[in-house]
């Protein structure tokens, strides 16, 4: 079942698209706080965004923006605004489509098929973003946000971070990550996680994200 994010803060409109989607076998939600849309984003991990331009707090360009820089899931634009600058501009910034308001639910279904077919038919794409309180993680491109502020990770500490995340509340053992790490653990130094533990750990205090990985004695670590 394809995840449907609504991006409209037009309840009575949110609420006509988000009952016809499902209708017609769409998951979906719609997004209650616009000033931290990431969060809806990356907890909900949709297969395409409905993005209004004229919303509170900041516009739908800023939030397409902030998403391309996580994925390249497809975003298309629902507005009111009608000029073909705010038309280039959107597509520009990173929307696969623009329907004018008002549309008809029709149209907003044939473009949204459309949409996904062009995106999903001919490939296997999941996303690859994850989010642990104030971090995020963008999987495929190593990088890790917090805020406004970035850090690129090497390869090993990206798939620490994934573990902890993906096991968020509980312990990941370091014979677990060391196993993820290396492909057979037993020719590696013990001391090389402990390394890129450190390395991770400092990474993460330059954006902001002290504490976040913490060490349980004789056993492996965790995210607090």
């Amino acid at each position: 079942m394809y995840k449907i994010l609504i991006i409209e803060d037009d309840d009575t409109i949110s609420s006509i698209i988000k009952d016809n989607l499902e209708k017609w076998g769409y998951q979906t939600i719609k997004v209650l706080d616009f000033s931290n849309i990431l969060a809806n984003y990356t907890s909900f991990e949709p297969h395409l965004v409905l993005m209004d331009i004229n919303l509170p707090y900041y516009d739908g360009f800023y939030w397409c923006a902030k998403i391309r820089e996580l994925s390249n899931i497809p975003i298309v634009f629902i507005s009111s605004r009608d000029t073909d600058g705010d038309k280039i501009r959107a597509i520009a910034q990173g929307g696969d489509d623009y329907i004018e308001k008002p549309f008809s639910m029709d149209l907003l279904i044939a473009k949204i098929q459309a949409t996904l077919r062009r995106s999903y038919s001919y490939s296997d794409q999941t996303l690859n973003v994850l989010q642990y309180r104030d971090l995020i993680l963008n999987v495929e491109r190593l990088e890790v946000f917090c805020g406004k502020r970035e850090i690129e990770l090497t390869p090993n500490e990206c798939k620490i971070v994934t573990l902890l995340i993906r096991n968020h509340g509980n312990i990941v053992t370091r014979t677990r990550l060391m196993k993820a790490l290396w492909d057979d653990e037993s020719f590696v130094d013990d001391n090389t996680l402990t390394v890129n533990i450190n390395r991770l750990r400092r990474k993460l205090e330059e954006i902001g994200l002290e504490g976040y990985v913490k060490t349980i004695k004789g056993e492996g670590y965790r995210l607090i």
